[in-house]
């Protein structure tokens, strides 16, 4: 995992932008902190940067930008293809010839053989750039599930991309006007929606996409896997059932955790009280034997309660006989981390604390890899939501014309049903009808109703237009008849995609860190993908049975919760320095922070 940047000047100077890309690097660097590449092309018009963080092929003969053996290609690439030596033997019996061992080469050789058509068969997670320097074209990738962060920025003369927003503002050449939609869309999710950002120069490069761009400018990104399509397609599968089933679970995860083994570094385990992270450890263990390390958090305000993970973590731990390393974050040590935590923070979340101190843990440990549960609940029916968002839809279906009338019924209730309940219920009405709005009755931080009481009208307005929430989300789940699919779909796309995963990214990648997602693997998905549509859907007792060895009992019988960080209790305290200090609102100190 790594960091790129460039900058292609397609209509624009043929002077390279050297001065812009160092300080783009510059604004990563934990990103890479085993290497530090540029390179210009012949025409001086496309520069890119890279940053190494080495974990396949560590010699120098894995640094970037790399160039294929031909002169033709050259790439810059964050992440990781865990098929890597299959995809290399399938290329040495077609001739081609190598010269690392690095799995960055080997896109490039794919690429150069099968064009674009190379994305699909990479397995892993990925953010990509590719310079054809015989027809002057870059070509631009990222992975199926945006496990990788990609950003661009087009002003019609210049594309420019980072692997983080805050590298194409150090850059110096990219607007930092504000977008209302990323304003509005992250007070209304606690994150800023996809394709959107803060600045309005800025977007998110889509998911499972790759894209063109040639001397007359970008053509449209072109989708070569989406989730929403592989749902679609899963519709007109076979699925197996009972026993068949449960060994396709067990076989299809064992064999998405032995591919996020592969790397020439150690790899370790984030362990956590609940059955996703057990099942990765146990796996793991299987893989590995004896001398696999876990990690776990624990916090001063839950020790000893029913949200205090490290006693689960710890029966599990010394089950497998894992090097289990506990550690106790007090209100101090969130004060002292304050700055570089919202420094690091890429976009504004109320999420990703917790990753961003046990991601400390493992680096202050040796490590460079570690495993986390991260998708177990979107691809296993997890969340509360699989139950209550249909649920919600049923309720308002049986009111007759219930979405015409709902926002009469809002306007009139939500003033003083706010004083003693949630404001959502007044939405009831309006948006239960359909399952997107049950989603976003569920899902969301603030409906968008409630934004002109903290926020200025105008701005409100800005934002919800260019949004198009409604609009967006019932396009996205279209078709999709089966309730427990659509939301799978929509927790993959606006939870996990748009916060678990961002924030893992730049919480781990601030301690140099690289975090691998077995539960969110394109293999894995699509293989569950015809169970996940069918009427008995795999579910956590699924996977808890992956492993050979049981889990522990305790953990087995725990009731789902969620992993809580006490960061209110710690903005409470004070404990937070400068001109924030005793804020409560953490989401009015990250939006603070990340417009800064």
């Amino acid at each position: 995992m790594c960091g790129l940047c460039g900058v292609f000047s397609y209509r624009g100077s043929d002077e390279p932008a050297t001065a812009e890309l160092s300080r783009m690097c510059d604004a990563m660097r934990t990103r890479g902190p085993d290497g530090r590449g540029s390179w210009t092309s012949d025409d001086g018009r496309l520069t890119f940067g890279h940053l190494r963080l080495a974990i396949i092929d560590l010699s120098d003969d894995g640094l970037q930008p790399l160039r294929s053996v031909d002169g033709r290609y050259t790439i810059v690439f964050n992440g990781e293809i865990y098929n890597y030596r299959e995809l290399r033997q399938e290329l040495e019996r077609g001739g081609a010839v190598f010269r690392s061992r690095s799995d960055t080469e080997v896109i490039v050789e794919l690429f150069r053989r099968a064009g674009t058509a190379a994305f699909g068969r990479l397995r892993g997670m990925f953010a990509l750039a590719i310079w054809d320097e015989l027809s002057s074209e870059l070509v631009l990738a990222r992975d199926p599930f945006g496990i990788k962060p990609l950003y661009v920025a087009d002003d019609g003369r210049t594309l420019r991309f980072a692997s983080q927003v805050k590298a194409l503002l150090a850059g110096g050449a990219v607007p930092r006007d504000l977008d209302p939609a990323g304003e509005v869309g992250f007070y209304i999710w606690g994150h800023v929606p996809e394709p959107f950002t803060l600045y309005r120069a800025v977007q998110a490069f889509p998911a499972g996409h790759h894209q063109v761009i040639g001397r007359d400018g970008a053509a449209e990104p072109v989708a070569f896997a989406t989730v929403r399509d592989v749902i679609l397609k899963a519709r007109e599968a076979s699925p197996p059932a009972g026993a068949e089933a449960r060994e396709l679970v067990r076989s299809a995860v064992a064999d998405s955790v032995r591919y996020h083994h592969v790397a020439d570094v150690p790899v370790g385990v984030f362990l956590s009280a609940g059955i996703d992270s057990a099942v990765l450890a146990s796996a793991s263990s299987e893989q590995v034997g004896r001398g696999l390390t876990t990690f776990t958090l624990g916090f001063d305000e839950f020790r000893g309660s029913d949200r205090d993970e490290t006693g689960l973590a710890a029966v599990t731990a010394r089950d497998l006989g894992t090097d289990h390393v506990t550690r106790w974050v007090k209100a101090e040590d969130f004060a002292a981390g304050y700055g570089a935590l919202l420094a690091a923070m890429d976009q504004p979340s109320i999420d990703g604390v917790n990753t961003f101190f046990v991601s400390k843990l493992a680096a202050e440990a040796g490590l460079k890899v570690v495993l986390s549960g991260l998708g177990g609940d979107e691809m296993f029916g997890g969340y509360p939501s699989f139950a209550e968002v249909p649920r919600i839809q049923r309720l308002a279906a049986t009111v007759p014309a219930a979405r015409r009338l709902g926002g009469a019924v809002r306007a009139a209730t939500a003033p003083w049903l706010g004083r003693f309940a949630s404001p959502k219920y007044a939405g009831l009405l309006e948006y239960g009808s359909s399952l997107f709005g049950a989603y976003l009755l569920r899902r969301s931080l603030h409906m968008p109703w409630e934004l002109t009481a903290f926020l200025p009208p105008d701005l409100v307005r800005a934002g919800l237009d260019r949004l198009q929430i409604m609009e967006r989300g019932e396009a996205l789940v279209a078709g999709i008849a089966n309730p427990h699919a659509a939301v799978t779909l929509l927790e993959m796309t606006y939870y996990m995609r748009d916060r678990l995963l961002r924030d893992s990214d730049w919480a781990s990648m601030a301690h140099s860190l690289e975090l691998r997602v077995p539960l969110v693997d394109w293999t894995l998905f699509e293989t569950l993908a015809p169970l996940i549509v069918a009427n008995d859907p795999p579910r956590k007792p699924s996977l808890a049975s992956v492993p050979a060895r049981r889990l522990p009992a305790p953990v087995l019988d725990r009731p789902k919760t969620g992993f809580e960080v006490p960061v209110r209790a710690w903005l409470q305290k004070g404990t937070a320095t400068g001109a924030d200090r005793g804020l409560r609102d953490w989401s009015k100190v990250v939006r603070r922070a990340a417009a800064a």
